[in-house]
């Protein structure tokens, strides 16, 4: 089992907006105590890896990489049309629940927190075919 917190983001585009505002205070503000964004703040002191899972365009959670304090990986459905189902969607664009724990066990992996083969693994146990064309280029 690997622990993880689960955070809901209702607005990837506001919570840039806000760091940007944050940053530019800080900039015009050199001498005074510097603020601290919204993203940075629910974040500080929590260890990576990070994981977006959007059925947006990757783009969208991308926005706040710059604020996100460690590996931060974004998995998305950079297309549409492809699914008679939310469901299908995701799978199709390796969103679904077993893309995003081998982004994540990946990423670990990457760290050095855990075995290359725990991630193999994973593939294997979720049916997941590494030789599936990436979906973007379909």
């Amino acid at each position: 089992a690997v622990p993880s917190d689960v955070w809901s983001v209702t607005s990837f585009s506001e919570l840039r907006r806000e760091a940007l505002e944050v940053d530019r205070w800080n900039t015009l503000h050199p001498k005074e105590t510097p603020r601290q964004s919204y993203v940075s703040a629910c974040l500080a002191g929590k260890e990576g890896p990070f994981i977006a899972a959007t059925d947006y365009i990757k783009t969208v959670p991308d926005q706040i990489r710059q604020w996100v304090p460690g590996r931060f990986s974004v998995l998305g459905t950079d297309g549409f049309g492809r699914s008679d189902s939310r469901a299908a969607l995701r799978q199709f664009f390796e969103v679904d629940r077993y893309s995003i724990a081998v982004s994540a066990l990946k990423a670990l992996a990457d760290d050095g927190a855990l075995d290359v083969d725990t991630v193999t693994q994973a593939i294997e146990k979720f049916g997941i075919d590494p030789s599936k064309p990436d979906p973007v280029t379909l």
